[in-house]
């Protein structure tokens, strides 16, 4: 039984009335003039009484909803007391989660395996939205709107693209550049960072080894062409092992040692900045932990971001580049 948003709606309607034990338990035709009322727009007899038997039968919905018909009052009703289709066994967290993930995966319809899983992921989808504006109503939870992100119509093509290893052209308008550049590139990862989407690929133009990046967003135009390449010489799990983000320099990571005030070094512990970190110290004093990172971009904004919660204690090299970080920093506000 294939689902879509309609029939998720009526079934969402046919709960909201059957759970309305204030009113009396509605016959066949005022359900059917409720819902049509909902709607906006008339439905069958046949098709309620085609969503009633989903709703209590159907192995796909897995809703198995206790209704009943009492003869007497000649009216629907749930035998359950307490039952509805929208209760969802998840905490508040969890439902966070669940919204987000969601919101990704509508996002990515277009791909032949998401689009396999759609009609669940309309289920879910349908479930969580409505738990969500439950719990919003009751002042428990706010849930921000997942952001929206760009160049995702690139993905379906770019996917295809790396699973039959095909060289693709591309026309990308960079930060640093007036103009657009083409490039031919052999694409083997894509990947997502902070609200943005990532291309990593190979220039089949540019002799010298290594993986470029390219920002989803900056990408104006794409072509196929009818050249192939080899397996792929990219490990992406052995790639970004010993970074945080998307920038991957060259070298080897390092050992850093970081403080951390004790306030802040809770979160540190409960949310490790990286899966190499390692507790050196732990007391009323300071939380001191090691990572071993390659020093990029990402890191340097991260380490930023804690302010006078983190003092950096080695390598010596990163120490001077955060003192000129925030000298810089204080000179803007002296300026003034």
């Amino acid at each position: 039984m294939p689902l879509n948003k309609d029939a998720l709606t009526r079934y969402r309607l046919i709960d909201e009335r059957l759970r309305n034990t204030m009113v009396k338990r509605p016959s066949l035709d005022e359900l059917l003039r409720y819902v049509s009322e909902k709607l906006d727009k008339s439905i069958s007899r046949r098709t309620l009484l085609l969503d009633l038997k989903n709703m209590k039968e159907s192995p796909e919905l897995n809703y198995m909803a206790p209704i009943a018909f009492d003869r007497a009052r000649k009216g629907y009703y749930y035998e359950e007391e307490g039952y509805s289709i929208t209760k969802v066994p998840v905490t508040e967290y969890e439902l966070q989660g669940l919204e987000i993930a969601v919101s990704i995966l509508k996002q990515f319809q277009k791909l032949p395996v998401i689009r396999q899983f759609e009609d669940a992921i309309l289920k879910i989808a349908d479930s969580v939205s409505v738990k969500r504006k439950a719990l919003q109503e009751q002042g428990l939870i706010h849930l921000d709107t997942p952001p929206e992100y760009k160049g995702l119509d690139w993905i379906p093509e770019i996917a295809e693209a790396i699973r039959t290893r095909n060289v693709i052209r591309i026309r990308y308008q960079s930060f640093e550049r007036d103009a657009p550049r083409e490039y031919r590139l052999e694409p083997y990862h894509l990947r997502e960072y902070n609200n943005r989407f990532y291309l990593f690929a190979r220039n089949v133009q540019d002799p010298r080894p290594g993986v470029r990046t390219f920002g989803l967003d900056r990408i104006l135009d794409i072509w196929p062409t009818y050249d192939h390449f080899e397996e792929k010489d990219f490990d992406e799990t052995s790639y970004f092992k010993n970074a945080i983000g998307i920038t991957v320099p060259e070298g080897r990571p390092e050992k850093i040692v970081l403080s951390f005030t004790p306030h802040q070094g809770q979160y540190v512990k409960a949310q490790p900045l990286h899966w190499s970190q390692r507790i050196l110290q732990d007391d009323e004093k300071a939380l001191l932990v090691e990572v071993s990172l390659l020093v990029n971009y990402e890191l340097m904004m991260l380490l930023l971001s804690y302010g006078p919660e983190l003092k950096i204690i080695r390598p010596k090299r990163l120490v001077r580049r955060f003192t000129r970080e925030a000298k810089a920093m204080l000179a803007q506000y002296d300026q003034d």
